[in-house]
């Protein structure tokens, strides 16, 4: 059956939708512009507080927190409420970027600051926009889109490149092996420069370090001759520039 030309023209509903997301873009842009030096930290939602994972990713963002970087989630349980609860418990800033799901997303109760977004893209927006590292945990189809958008946006120089941490090998490296031998061997769709974009590691202290080493050189500043554990939790400094932490923001009304 043929379309009439009218099918194709937006409705009103479509032409306001374009004011709700510049929205949600500038009230994001806004706060998050003044939350300081911050690593996004992703994972599974699934994941349980008693897991590995958990603990490792609690304790990784407690060591952000202790060196004076914020921490950023998606917001929701699991490895996110882990990392934003180890920012917390720090006194760190801990940000949640929570994002309206009809299943699994609720919001974790570790926050200093939040927002609520209802469209995906300008979400993704501000963990690249506003980290200056990614730690990627094992997850599902989510964790995956931003560890390759990551990639994506690195490889084409599209963002200024900054250190991917994948935690736990057993997870990542049939993923890698993958990459290496159909993308790299087989296909040539990728350049073998391209496999050292990320870090694997199974140790939190030294995927803390490999962010920590960079954060020190974008500041200029000379890192300090220790192992990954002791630079992870070496001096530490204010959260923001008044010393305080944030409160946190009142969440927005659909």
């Amino acid at each position: 059956m043929k379309r009439t030309d009218s099918e194709y023209e937006p409705s009103a509903e479509e032409t306001w939708r374009v004011f709700r997301i510049m929205a949600e873009f500038v009230e994001a842009v806004e706060v998050m512009s003044e939350v300081g030096p911050a690593v996004a930290i992703f994972g599974g939602s699934r994941v349980k507080r008693s897991e590995a994972h958990y603990k490792q990713a609690r304790r990784m963002a407690g060591l952000f927190a202790q060196a004076g970087v914020g921490v950023i989630t998606g917001g929701g349980p699991g490895i996110m409420e882990a990392a934003n609860r180890g920012a917390f418990e720090k006194n760190g800033v801990s940000v949640g970027l929570n994002i309206e799901l009809p299943h699994e997303q609720k919001a974790n109760p570790y926050q200093t600051i939040d927002l609520d977004f209802r469209y995906f893209f300008c979400r993704k927006v501000m963990f690249v926009r506003f980290s200056i590292g990614f730690v990627v945990f094992p997850g599902g189809f989510g964790t995956l889109d931003e560890f390759f958008e990551a990639m994506t946006l690195i490889q084409t120089q599209r963002t200024t490149r900054f250190p991917v941490v994948l935690m736990d090998s057993r997870y990542w490296n049939p993923l890698v092996r993958w990459l290496r031998t159909a993308c790299l061997d087989t296909y040539a769709t990728i350049s073998p420069q391209d496999l050292d974009l990320f870090h694997v590691t199974d140790d939190p202290d030294e995927g803390a370090g490999v962010i920590l080493n960079h954060v020190h050189a974008f500041e200029g500043e000379q890192p300090p001759s220790v192992p990954h554990r002791a630079l992870a939790t070496s001096s530490a400094r204010p959260v923001n520039p008044s010393g305080r932490r944030r409160p946190r923001k009142p969440r927005a009304q659909s």
